[in-house]
């Protein structure tokens, strides 16, 4: 299994990266966690035709806008889009004129599920819960190719992460803040608490993601959160779009 980072900004593009997207490449399947602008980075990395899932974890925009690129791909196997509760109707607007080419028109074929209720239906395991966001937003657990990777975006610490997160093979958190930097409005973590979380979980490895754009100006910076994270959990690695990880 291959996690590959497409986009790890947090809010908007700057020269450190695009917004949030991330590939897990498994022998069977192709599953994309959200759709940030660094989605346009997936057909580089996909190996062969594979059935290619899409995990949207909220709405919020610096998590969908590369949806409208969608007709730029040629998904042979189809995709299935996957989100929170009311996923349909929200995609059935965002994905439609006047705002992008509609789902119906798209060169393969598309299906929409809302998780949790339609988990049961995917061809491997899936955990969804609820994060502390400002938003309602899910995070993931997958079990696959006999591995575990539990992604947690755009959240504070909350006891859902640490239950998702739980004897990983690798969990991804946002790590949107700097070291000290907390909001209760407008809840994210810092690498403090995203190394809390690996730790309670037990997680074998922590890769830190979403670094808000208007906070981290450079990647050196996230490097200095990176040393912060691992003075708590070692295996810490801070994301860069194209960093490529072998679990």
């Amino acid at each position: 299994m291959k996690v590959i980072f497409l986009g790890t900004n947090g809010w908007y593009d700057t020269e450190t990266g695009n917004t949030i997207s991330t590939l897990i490449q498994t022998e069977q399947y192709a599953i994309i966690l959200d759709a940030g602008n660094g989605l346009h980075r997936v057909e580089r990395y996909l190996d062969g035709p594979k059935p290619t899932f899409l995990f949207l974890s909220h709405f919020h925009v610096d998590h969908i806008e590369g949806l409208h690129i969608l007709a730029k791909f040629r998904f042979e196997k189809g995709l299935v889009i996957c989100g929170p509760a009311g996923c349909r109707d929200i995609l059935g607007t965002f994905l439609d004129q006047p705002f992008t080419v509609p789902l119906a028109d798209l060169p393969y074929p598309v299906r929409i599920m809302e998780i949790p209720e339609e988990a049961a239906s995917l061809p491997f395991s899936l955990e969804a819960l609820p994060l502390r966001h400002s938003s309602f937003t899910l995070g993931y657990r997958f079990a696959v190719d006999g591995r575990i990777v539990a992604y947690c975006p755009d959240t504070g610490y909350c006891e859902n992460a640490v239950t998702l997160g739980r004897s990983a093979d690798l969990l991804i958190t946002e790590c949107a803040y700097k070291r000290g930097e907390s909001c209760q409005i407008w809840p994210h973590l810092n690498p403090e608490t995203a190394a809390r979380i690996a730790c309670e979980a037990g997680a074998k490895r922590l890769a830190l993601t979403h670094f808000d754009a208007g906070i981290y100006l450079s990647l050196p910076e996230r490097k200095e959160s990176e040393a912060v994270a691992a003075g708590i959990f070692p295996a810490t690695t801070a994301g860069t779009d194209g960093l490529e990880l072998e679990l």
